[in-house]
Protein backbone atom coordinates (compact mmCIF):
# COMPACT_ATOMS: atom_id res chain seq x y z
CA UNK A 1 0.00 0.00 0.00
CA UNK A 2 0.56 3.50 -0.57
CA UNK A 3 2.07 5.78 2.63
CA UNK A 4 -1.26 7.46 2.74
CA UNK A 5 -3.21 5.13 2.38
CA UNK A 6 -1.16 3.50 5.15
CA UNK A 7 -1.65 6.10 8.09
CA UNK A 8 -5.38 6.18 6.71
CA UNK A 9 -5.41 2.50 8.41
CA UNK A 10 -3.52 3.18 11.38
CA UNK A 11 -4.93 6.55 12.08
CA UNK A 12 -3.66 10.24 10.89
CA UNK A 13 -4.21 11.52 14.10
CA UNK A 14 -4.55 9.16 17.10
CA UNK A 15 -3.86 9.38 20.65
CA UNK A 16 0.05 8.27 20.23
CA UNK A 17 -0.06 11.00 17.41
CA UNK A 18 -1.38 13.65 19.76
CA UNK A 19 1.35 12.70 22.11
CA UNK A 20 4.04 12.89 19.85
CA UNK A 21 3.08 16.37 18.33
CA UNK A 22 2.14 17.83 21.67
CA UNK A 23 5.68 17.12 22.95
CA UNK A 24 7.08 18.87 20.14
CA UNK A 25 5.15 21.45 19.83
CA UNK A 26 5.47 22.22 23.87
CA UNK A 27 8.81 22.18 22.39
CA UNK A 28 8.17 25.73 20.73
CA UNK A 29 7.85 27.55 24.54
CA UNK A 30 11.40 26.36 24.86
CA UNK A 31 12.50 27.66 21.54
CA UNK A 32 10.40 31.35 22.05
CA UNK A 33 12.45 31.56 25.34
CA UNK A 34 15.63 31.41 23.26
CA UNK A 35 14.60 33.84 20.28
CA UNK A 36 13.05 36.76 22.32
CA UNK A 37 16.17 36.23 24.92
CA UNK A 38 17.77 39.25 24.39
CA UNK A 39 14.39 41.78 24.25
CA UNK A 40 15.02 41.22 28.22
CA UNK A 41 18.55 40.59 28.90
CA UNK A 42 19.16 43.24 26.23
CA UNK A 43 17.24 45.94 27.38
CA UNK A 44 18.57 49.09 28.90
CA UNK A 45 16.74 50.27 32.30
CA UNK A 46 17.21 54.33 32.63
CA UNK A 47 20.37 55.60 33.82
CA UNK A 48 22.19 58.46 34.92
CA UNK A 49 25.38 59.95 34.29
CA UNK A 50 26.75 62.05 36.83
CA UNK A 51 28.75 64.63 34.71
CA UNK A 52 28.14 66.62 31.39
CA UNK A 53 30.96 65.43 29.26
CA UNK A 54 29.63 61.58 28.33
CA UNK A 55 33.18 59.43 29.42
CA UNK A 56 34.82 58.11 26.57
CA UNK A 57 36.38 54.63 27.70
CA UNK A 58 33.56 51.60 29.21
CA UNK A 59 36.36 52.16 32.83
CA UNK A 60 35.06 55.79 32.82
CA UNK A 61 31.85 55.39 32.28
CA UNK A 62 31.59 52.63 34.81
CA UNK A 63 32.34 55.31 37.31
CA UNK A 64 30.07 57.92 36.18
CA UNK A 65 27.31 56.17 35.19
CA UNK A 66 24.16 55.11 37.99
CA UNK A 67 21.41 52.52 36.64
CA UNK A 68 17.80 52.20 37.95
CA UNK A 69 17.79 49.27 40.60
CA UNK A 70 14.22 47.36 38.86
CA UNK A 71 16.50 44.87 36.63
CA UNK A 72 19.68 43.95 35.14
CA UNK A 73 20.60 43.17 31.61
CA UNK A 74 23.79 42.63 29.90
CA UNK A 75 23.82 46.25 29.07
CA UNK A 76 24.02 47.27 32.75
CA UNK A 77 26.60 44.47 33.42
CA UNK A 78 29.05 45.51 30.72
CA UNK A 79 27.91 49.28 30.43
CA UNK A 80 26.64 48.52 27.01
CA UNK A 81 25.56 52.67 26.60
CA UNK A 82 26.49 55.48 24.22
CA UNK A 83 29.51 54.75 21.76
CA UNK A 84 29.25 51.09 23.03
CA UNK A 85 25.27 50.42 23.04
CA UNK A 86 25.48 49.26 19.47
CA UNK A 87 26.61 45.68 20.47
CA UNK A 88 23.30 44.83 22.06
CA UNK A 89 22.37 44.79 18.30
CA UNK A 90 25.27 43.23 17.19
CA UNK A 91 24.75 40.39 19.56
CA UNK A 92 21.12 40.21 18.21
CA UNK A 93 22.21 40.05 14.58
CA UNK A 94 24.64 37.43 15.35
CA UNK A 95 21.96 35.51 16.81
CA UNK A 96 19.73 35.84 13.68
CA UNK A 97 22.98 35.29 11.74
CA UNK A 98 23.26 31.63 13.42
CA UNK A 99 19.59 31.41 12.42
CA UNK A 100 20.39 31.60 8.72
CA UNK A 101 23.40 29.44 8.61
CA UNK A 102 21.69 26.56 10.79
CA UNK A 103 18.67 26.45 8.02
CA UNK A 104 21.06 26.08 5.98
CA UNK A 105 22.66 23.06 7.27
CA UNK A 106 20.30 21.62 9.46
CA UNK A 107 17.53 21.08 6.66
CA UNK A 108 20.10 19.01 3.75
CA UNK A 109 21.50 17.32 7.19
CA UNK A 110 18.17 15.94 7.96
CA UNK A 111 16.85 14.80 4.71
CA UNK A 112 20.57 12.71 4.09
CA UNK A 113 21.21 11.73 8.06
CA UNK A 114 17.49 11.21 9.24
CA UNK A 115 15.17 13.81 11.37
CA UNK A 116 15.21 12.41 14.88
CA UNK A 117 19.41 12.51 14.59
CA UNK A 118 19.89 15.82 13.64
CA UNK A 119 17.00 17.30 15.67
CA UNK A 120 18.77 15.24 18.98
CA UNK A 121 22.58 16.98 17.90
CA UNK A 122 20.62 20.49 17.72
CA UNK A 123 19.16 20.44 20.31
CA UNK A 124 22.12 19.14 22.62
CA UNK A 125 24.75 22.18 21.42
CA UNK A 126 21.85 24.55 21.57
CA UNK A 127 21.45 23.63 25.69
CA UNK A 128 24.70 23.82 25.64
CA UNK A 129 25.43 27.00 24.19
CA UNK A 130 22.74 28.45 25.90
CA UNK A 131 24.47 27.40 29.18
CA UNK A 132 27.45 29.54 27.75
CA UNK A 133 25.93 32.74 27.54
CA UNK A 134 24.16 32.17 30.93
CA UNK A 135 27.65 32.61 32.48
CA UNK A 136 29.42 34.24 29.77
CA UNK A 137 32.39 35.83 31.52
CA UNK A 138 32.45 39.22 29.47
CA UNK A 139 30.13 40.14 26.49
CA UNK A 140 32.54 38.53 23.78
CA UNK A 141 31.91 35.04 24.86
CA UNK A 142 28.40 36.33 24.99
CA UNK A 143 28.03 37.52 22.02
CA UNK A 144 29.84 34.51 20.24
CA UNK A 145 27.51 31.98 21.80
CA UNK A 146 24.32 33.73 20.73
CA UNK A 147 25.63 33.02 17.19
CA UNK A 148 26.03 29.29 17.96
CA UNK A 149 22.47 29.12 19.80
CA UNK A 150 21.29 31.09 16.44
CA UNK A 151 22.58 28.15 14.39
CA UNK A 152 21.49 25.30 17.01
CA UNK A 153 18.03 26.89 17.64
CA UNK A 154 16.94 27.41 14.52
CA UNK A 155 17.97 24.04 13.01
CA UNK A 156 16.40 22.45 15.30
CA UNK A 157 13.05 24.18 15.16
CA UNK A 158 12.85 23.27 11.64
CA UNK A 159 13.82 19.56 11.87
CA UNK A 160 10.96 19.33 14.94
CA UNK A 161 8.63 21.38 12.27
CA UNK A 162 8.99 18.78 9.75
CA UNK A 163 8.45 16.01 12.32
CA UNK A 164 5.32 17.66 13.69
CA UNK A 165 3.93 17.15 9.89
CA UNK A 166 5.64 13.59 8.98
CA UNK A 167 4.18 11.92 12.32
CA UNK A 168 0.26 12.70 10.80
CA UNK A 169 -1.55 11.98 8.17
CA UNK A 170 -1.72 15.04 5.77
CA UNK A 171 -5.27 16.54 6.59
CA UNK A 172 -3.44 17.07 9.84
CA UNK A 173 -0.79 19.31 8.37
CA UNK A 174 -2.21 22.26 8.88
CA UNK A 175 -3.63 21.89 12.32
CA UNK A 176 0.07 20.62 13.52
CA UNK A 177 1.60 23.76 12.12
CA UNK A 178 -0.55 25.64 13.19
CA UNK A 179 -0.33 24.96 16.88
CA UNK A 180 3.25 24.77 16.87
CA UNK A 181 3.30 28.62 15.97
CA UNK A 182 0.52 29.37 18.26
CA UNK A 183 2.28 27.76 20.47
CA UNK A 184 5.97 30.00 19.87
CA UNK A 185 3.60 32.95 20.12
CA UNK A 186 2.66 31.80 23.77
CA UNK A 187 5.86 31.16 24.26
CA UNK A 188 7.28 35.10 23.92
CA UNK A 189 4.28 36.13 26.32
CA UNK A 190 5.23 33.21 29.00
CA UNK A 191 9.21 34.87 28.45
CA UNK A 192 7.72 38.28 29.45
CA UNK A 193 6.10 36.59 32.32
CA UNK A 194 9.16 34.90 33.56
CA UNK A 195 11.36 38.38 32.86
CA UNK A 196 8.70 40.28 35.14
CA UNK A 197 9.09 37.79 37.82
CA UNK A 198 13.25 37.34 37.11
CA UNK A 199 14.95 40.36 37.55
CA UNK A 200 18.59 39.58 37.08
CA UNK A 201 19.60 38.65 33.87
CA UNK A 202 21.45 35.49 34.62
CA UNK A 203 19.32 33.84 36.44
CA UNK A 204 16.55 34.29 33.72
CA UNK A 205 19.08 33.46 31.35
CA UNK A 206 19.15 30.14 33.32
CA UNK A 207 15.45 29.60 33.96
CA UNK A 208 14.97 29.78 30.07
CA UNK A 209 17.35 27.63 28.95
CA UNK A 210 16.52 25.00 31.75
CA UNK A 211 13.52 23.61 29.76
CA UNK A 212 15.91 22.43 27.27
CA UNK A 213 17.25 19.47 29.41
CA UNK A 214 13.61 18.00 30.10
CA UNK A 215 12.82 18.25 26.40
CA UNK A 216 16.40 16.36 25.47
CA UNK A 217 15.86 13.46 27.52
CA UNK A 218 12.45 13.11 26.63
CA UNK A 219 13.08 12.83 22.83
CA UNK A 220 15.22 9.74 23.53
CA UNK A 221 11.51 8.58 22.97
CA UNK A 222 10.53 9.99 20.25
CA UNK A 223 10.55 7.52 16.76
CA UNK A 224 11.98 8.45 13.45
CA UNK A 225 10.02 9.94 10.73
CA UNK A 226 8.09 7.23 8.49
CA UNK A 227 8.12 9.47 5.70
CA UNK A 228 11.87 9.73 5.66
CA UNK A 229 12.32 5.95 6.17
CA UNK A 230 9.97 5.49 3.39
CA UNK A 231 11.58 7.96 0.93
CA UNK A 232 14.56 6.27 1.12
CA UNK A 233 13.83 3.10 0.99
CA UNK A 234 13.85 1.72 4.28
CA UNK A 235 10.55 0.10 3.91
CA UNK A 236 10.86 -2.31 7.16
CA UNK A 237 11.89 0.10 9.37
CA UNK A 238 9.09 2.65 7.88
CA UNK A 239 6.87 -0.48 8.49
CA UNK A 240 8.05 -0.28 12.62
CA UNK A 241 7.03 2.72 13.01
CA UNK A 242 3.59 3.02 11.67
CA UNK A 243 3.09 -0.35 13.36
CA UNK A 244 4.37 1.89 16.34
CA UNK A 245 2.00 3.96 16.01
CA UNK A 246 -1.25 1.80 15.60
CA UNK A 247 -0.22 0.22 18.75
CA UNK A 248 -0.30 3.17 20.25
CA UNK A 249 -4.54 4.09 18.95
CA UNK A 250 -5.40 1.15 19.97
CA UNK A 251 -5.31 -0.69 16.60
CA UNK A 252 -3.14 -4.02 17.50
CA UNK A 253 -4.40 -5.63 14.74
CA UNK A 254 -3.14 -3.99 11.80
CA UNK A 255 -0.92 -5.40 9.01
CA UNK A 256 0.81 -2.38 6.79
CA UNK A 257 2.59 -3.40 4.16
CA UNK A 258 4.01 -1.16 1.99
CA UNK A 259 4.67 -1.01 -1.01
CA UNK A 260 8.75 -0.16 -2.33
CA UNK A 261 8.79 3.66 -3.10
CA UNK A 262 9.70 4.20 -7.09
CA UNK A 263 12.19 6.91 -5.90
CA UNK A 264 13.54 6.05 -3.44
CA UNK A 265 17.16 7.06 -2.95
CA UNK A 266 20.28 5.13 -2.24
CA UNK A 267 21.87 6.57 1.12
CA UNK A 268 24.87 7.58 -0.41
CA UNK A 269 22.79 9.14 -3.27
CA UNK A 270 22.72 13.10 -4.21
CA UNK A 271 18.61 13.84 -4.19
CA UNK A 272 18.37 15.46 -0.90
CA UNK A 273 20.88 17.75 -1.81
CA UNK A 274 19.87 21.45 -2.16
CA UNK A 275 20.85 21.41 -5.51
CA UNK A 276 17.96 19.35 -6.33
CA UNK A 277 16.07 22.51 -5.58
CA UNK A 278 17.59 24.33 -9.01
CA UNK A 279 18.14 21.26 -11.41
CA UNK A 280 14.38 20.87 -11.51
CA UNK A 281 12.27 23.07 -13.23
CA UNK A 282 9.00 22.75 -10.84
CA UNK A 283 10.99 22.76 -8.11
CA UNK A 284 12.96 25.96 -9.32
CA UNK A 285 10.34 28.09 -9.57
CA UNK A 286 8.46 27.10 -7.15
CA UNK A 287 11.77 27.98 -4.56
CA UNK A 288 12.14 31.31 -6.40
CA UNK A 289 8.86 32.62 -5.51
CA UNK A 290 8.44 30.40 -1.87
CA UNK A 291 11.99 32.81 -1.27
CA UNK A 292 11.21 35.77 -2.13
CA UNK A 293 7.81 35.28 0.08
CA UNK A 294 9.54 33.78 3.01
CA UNK A 295 11.77 37.16 2.65
CA UNK A 296 8.70 39.40 2.70
CA UNK A 297 6.86 38.10 5.18
CA UNK A 298 10.23 38.21 8.32
CA UNK A 299 10.74 41.87 6.91
CA UNK A 300 7.03 42.92 6.98
CA UNK A 301 7.18 40.96 10.34
CA UNK A 302 9.85 42.84 12.29
CA UNK A 303 9.09 46.29 10.23
CA UNK A 304 5.70 46.49 12.00
CA UNK A 305 7.29 45.04 14.97
CA UNK A 306 9.62 47.89 15.30
CA UNK A 307 6.93 50.40 14.28
CA UNK A 308 4.84 48.68 17.03
CA UNK A 309 7.66 49.18 19.27
CA UNK A 310 6.95 52.94 19.75
CA UNK A 311 4.27 52.17 21.06
CA UNK A 312 6.26 52.80 24.84
CA UNK A 313 5.61 51.72 28.18
CA UNK A 314 5.85 48.59 30.28
CA UNK A 315 8.69 46.86 28.66
CA UNK A 316 7.56 42.77 29.96
CA UNK A 317 3.55 44.23 28.99
CA UNK A 318 4.84 44.94 25.30
CA UNK A 319 6.85 41.98 24.97
CA UNK A 320 3.75 40.14 26.14
CA UNK A 321 1.37 42.00 23.39
CA UNK A 322 3.87 41.48 20.62
CA UNK A 323 3.49 37.53 21.21
CA UNK A 324 -0.36 37.47 22.05
CA UNK A 325 -1.35 39.90 19.42
CA UNK A 326 -0.47 36.79 17.04
CA UNK A 327 -2.69 34.02 18.53
CA UNK A 328 -5.67 34.82 17.42
CA UNK A 329 -4.59 34.98 13.60
CA UNK A 330 -3.98 31.48 14.12
CA UNK A 331 -7.44 29.97 14.51
CA UNK A 332 -8.21 32.32 11.93
CA UNK A 333 -6.11 31.31 9.24
CA UNK A 334 -7.07 27.42 10.17
CA UNK A 335 -10.93 28.73 9.15
CA UNK A 336 -9.71 30.51 5.84
CA UNK A 337 -7.35 27.44 4.46
CA UNK A 338 -9.68 24.19 4.78
CA UNK A 339 -12.37 26.03 3.12
CA UNK A 340 -12.26 24.70 -0.69
CA UNK A 341 -12.98 28.46 -1.98
CA UNK A 342 -10.30 30.39 -0.21
CA UNK A 343 -7.44 27.19 0.30
CA UNK A 344 -3.80 27.52 0.98
CA UNK A 345 -3.03 30.15 -2.11
CA UNK A 346 -5.74 32.72 -2.03
CA UNK A 347 -5.47 32.86 1.76
CA UNK A 348 -1.58 33.58 2.11
CA UNK A 349 -2.54 36.00 -1.09
CA UNK A 350 -5.57 37.92 0.92
CA UNK A 351 -3.24 38.12 4.75
CA UNK A 352 0.02 39.41 2.52
CA UNK A 353 -2.30 42.21 0.74
CA UNK A 354 -4.02 42.89 3.97
CA UNK A 355 -0.37 43.29 5.93
CA UNK A 356 0.67 45.33 2.49
CA UNK A 357 -2.03 48.25 2.86
CA UNK A 358 -1.18 48.36 6.73
CA UNK A 359 1.71 49.90 5.88
CA UNK A 360 0.54 51.94 3.03
CA UNK A 361 -2.08 53.72 5.28
CA UNK A 362 0.46 54.26 8.15
CA UNK A 363 1.80 56.64 5.72
CA UNK A 364 -1.18 58.65 5.24
CA UNK A 365 -2.38 59.18 9.49
CA UNK A 366 -0.78 61.89 11.31
CA UNK A 367 0.61 60.27 14.36
CA UNK A 368 -1.11 62.06 17.41
CA UNK A 369 -4.37 60.73 15.76
CA UNK A 370 -7.42 60.94 18.06
CA UNK A 371 -9.19 57.80 16.33
CA UNK A 372 -7.92 55.07 19.10
CA UNK A 373 -8.46 52.21 16.35
CA UNK A 374 -6.91 53.95 13.31
CA UNK A 375 -3.73 55.27 15.21
CA UNK A 376 -0.88 54.57 13.03
CA UNK A 377 1.17 52.02 16.26
CA UNK A 378 -2.47 49.91 16.58
CA UNK A 379 -2.42 50.06 12.50
CA UNK A 380 0.32 48.80 12.54
CA UNK A 381 -0.54 45.66 15.34
CA UNK A 382 -3.65 44.89 12.60
CA UNK A 383 -0.68 44.29 10.17
CA UNK A 384 1.51 42.31 12.71
CA UNK A 385 -2.17 40.09 12.93
CA UNK A 386 -2.26 39.41 9.21
CA UNK A 387 1.55 38.84 8.87
CA UNK A 388 1.55 36.34 11.35
CA UNK A 389 -1.46 34.73 9.67
CA UNK A 390 0.26 34.47 6.65
CA UNK A 391 3.65 33.37 7.88
CA UNK A 392 1.77 30.48 9.56
CA UNK A 393 -0.02 29.23 6.29
CA UNK A 394 3.57 29.78 4.56
CA UNK A 395 4.75 26.99 6.39
CA UNK A 396 2.28 24.59 6.10
CA UNK A 397 1.85 25.67 2.45
CA UNK A 398 5.88 25.01 2.00
CA UNK A 399 5.79 21.82 3.41
CA UNK A 400 2.85 20.56 0.91
CA UNK A 401 4.96 21.90 -2.29
CA UNK A 402 7.78 20.15 -1.73
CA UNK A 403 8.70 16.28 -2.13
CA UNK A 404 9.55 14.36 1.11
CA UNK A 405 13.32 13.87 0.38
CA UNK A 406 13.95 17.55 -0.73
CA UNK A 407 11.23 18.87 2.21
CA UNK A 408 13.69 19.54 4.75
CA UNK A 409 16.60 21.38 2.24
CA UNK A 410 13.31 23.31 0.85
CA UNK A 411 11.96 24.51 3.89
CA UNK A 412 15.70 25.58 5.10
CA UNK A 413 16.44 27.52 1.93
CA UNK A 414 13.10 29.42 2.48
CA UNK A 415 13.93 29.81 5.97
CA UNK A 416 17.24 30.95 5.20
CA UNK A 417 15.82 34.32 3.27
CA UNK A 418 13.47 34.59 6.11
CA UNK A 419 16.47 34.96 8.79
CA UNK A 420 17.86 37.82 5.62
CA UNK A 421 14.50 39.53 6.04
CA UNK A 422 14.59 39.34 9.90
CA UNK A 423 18.14 41.19 9.69
CA UNK A 424 17.54 43.45 6.95
CA UNK A 425 14.63 45.15 8.41
CA UNK A 426 15.94 46.80 11.25
CA UNK A 427 17.95 49.15 8.63
CA UNK A 428 14.76 49.86 6.34
CA UNK A 429 13.71 52.87 8.84
CA UNK A 430 17.00 54.66 7.91
CA UNK A 431 15.61 55.24 4.53
CA UNK A 432 14.04 57.78 6.54
CA UNK A 433 16.28 60.17 5.32
CA UNK A 434 14.48 60.19 1.85
CA UNK A 435 10.90 60.67 3.01
CA UNK A 436 9.45 60.02 6.37
CA UNK A 437 6.84 57.37 4.26
CA UNK A 438 9.85 55.86 2.66
CA UNK A 439 9.89 52.91 5.31
CA UNK A 440 6.48 51.81 5.08
CA UNK A 441 6.54 52.33 1.50
CA UNK A 442 8.89 49.99 1.62
CA UNK A 443 7.38 47.05 3.39
CA UNK A 444 3.45 47.77 1.72
CA UNK A 445 4.51 47.23 -1.78
CA UNK A 446 6.89 44.28 -0.64
CA UNK A 447 3.75 42.61 1.37
CA UNK A 448 1.53 43.37 -2.28
CA UNK A 449 4.12 42.44 -4.32
CA UNK A 450 4.30 38.84 -2.64
CA UNK A 451 0.84 38.35 -1.98
CA UNK A 452 0.43 38.78 -5.59
CA UNK A 453 3.26 36.17 -6.71
CA UNK A 454 1.53 34.12 -4.25
CA UNK A 455 -1.56 33.15 -7.01
CA UNK A 456 1.89 31.57 -9.14
CA UNK A 457 1.93 28.66 -6.73
CA UNK A 458 -0.35 25.71 -6.86
CA UNK A 459 -3.03 25.09 -4.47
CA UNK A 460 -1.97 21.84 -2.68
CA UNK A 461 -5.58 21.43 -0.23
CA UNK A 462 -6.56 18.00 -1.09
CA UNK A 463 -4.11 17.30 -3.27
CA UNK A 464 -1.66 14.31 -2.72
CA UNK A 465 1.81 14.96 -1.59
CA UNK A 466 4.65 13.74 -3.49
CA UNK A 467 6.85 11.42 -1.63
CA UNK A 468 10.13 11.60 -4.29
CA UNK A 469 11.08 14.32 -7.17
CA UNK A 470 9.91 11.66 -9.79
CA UNK A 471 6.30 12.12 -8.37
CA UNK A 472 6.43 15.44 -9.87
CA UNK A 473 6.89 14.70 -13.11
CA UNK A 474 3.04 13.72 -13.09
CA UNK A 475 0.49 16.04 -14.25
CA UNK A 476 -1.32 16.39 -10.98
CA UNK A 477 1.70 18.04 -9.45
CA UNK A 478 2.78 19.97 -12.43
CA UNK A 479 0.06 23.00 -11.88
CA UNK A 480 3.03 25.71 -11.92
CA UNK A 481 4.78 24.64 -14.84
CA UNK A 482 1.47 24.55 -16.93
CA UNK A 483 0.95 27.78 -15.88
CA UNK A 484 4.10 28.81 -16.92
CA UNK A 485 3.69 27.15 -20.23
CA UNK A 486 0.12 28.68 -20.97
Amino acid sequence: MELDEAFGLVGEFGPRQRRLTAFLVLLQVFVAFQSMLILIVGAVPEYHIDQEEIPTSTEALAKHVRFANNFTSIATEWYLIKHEAYKVSLASSLYFAGLLIGNIMFGPLSDKLGRKPVYMSGLAFDIIFGYISTFAPNYEIFAISRFFVGITNGGMALVSFVLTQEYVGKSFWALTGSLTNVTFAIGIAVYALLGYCIREWRFLAFVSNSPGLFFFLLSFMLPESPRWLYSQGRTAEAEEVLQYIALGNGKERVNVKLKQCGGAVKRDDSASDVLNLVRHPVLRWRTIILMYIWYVCSLVYYGLTLNAGELGGNLYLNVALYGLVEVPAFPLCMFFIEKPWSGRRKSTTAFLIFAGFACMFTVFLPENTGDIFFSPSLLALYGKFTVSAAFNIIYIYTSELYPTVVRNAGLGVCSMTCRLGGILAPFVPSTKSLGPSVPFMIFGISGLSAGFLTLLLPETLNRPIAETIEDLQTPVYQTLKNKKAE
